[in-house]
């Protein structure tokens, strides 16, 4: 009995790894579907959906994984929009890293839709912060039309101008997905 067990946990294991790798790699094209492009980085694409999928099913340390070997990745082959290896910490690893969060609703009915916005929210945070500590040297900046003299508030309007619609972008991927594939996101598949 032992034996099967064991059998079965490495079996999840090697196909939680594979996931991961065709779910990364599946982010890493859709991030250059670009629909929408900052000047200071930022853009709006459908790239964050596969991670959030992969962290549902996968729960939120596998989550939090992808999402790091995501922003490596983007950091790598993105062309890394950056101020020095404080910008690329933050706006690359440490930014993608949260999507792993949406995990902490693996099972759960409806838990993509709350994962999403989980995720998305934790990478706004970490977009702001940097905003606010690294890009505070671009204020005062016109952008978008307006000009900023306060780094909190360019943070907020810059970063919220990409991270809101990529936000919106990935729940209308998990609506229009949820139905046909709602045994994959409930994680019903790997039982």
């Amino acid at each position: 009995m032992s034996n099967a067990k064991s059998f079965s946990r490495k079996s999840l294991s090697l196909r939680c790894l594979c996931e991961a790798a065709i779910l990364v790699a599946l982010a890493q094209v859709f991030s250059y579907i670009k629909l929408m492009e900052l000047p200071n980085g930022g853009s709006l694409t459908p790239a964050m959906f596969p991670i959030i999928l992969f962290a549902v099913r996968w729960g939120w340390k596998n989550g939090l994984l992808a999402g790091f070997v995501f922003g490596l990745l983007q950091l790598i082959f993105d062309g890394a929009y950056a101020w020095g290896w404080q910008s690329m910490l933050l706006d690359y690893l440490a930014a993608f890293t949260p999507l792993g969060l949406a995990g902490l609703f693996k099972g759960k009915k409806w838990g993509v839709f709350a994962g999403t916005v989980l995720g998305c929210a934790g990478r706004f945070v970490i977009h702001y912060v940097s905003g606010v500590t690294i890009y505070k040297i671009l204020v005062p900046t016109e952008v978008l039309g307006m000009t900023f003299s306060n780094p909190s508030f360019y943070s907020l309007v810059y970063n919220g101008s990409y991270m809101l619609p990529n936000t919106i972008l990935a729940l209308v991927i998990a609506g229009l997905l949820y139905m046909p594939m709602k045994k994959y996101f409930l994680a019903q598949d790997l039982a």
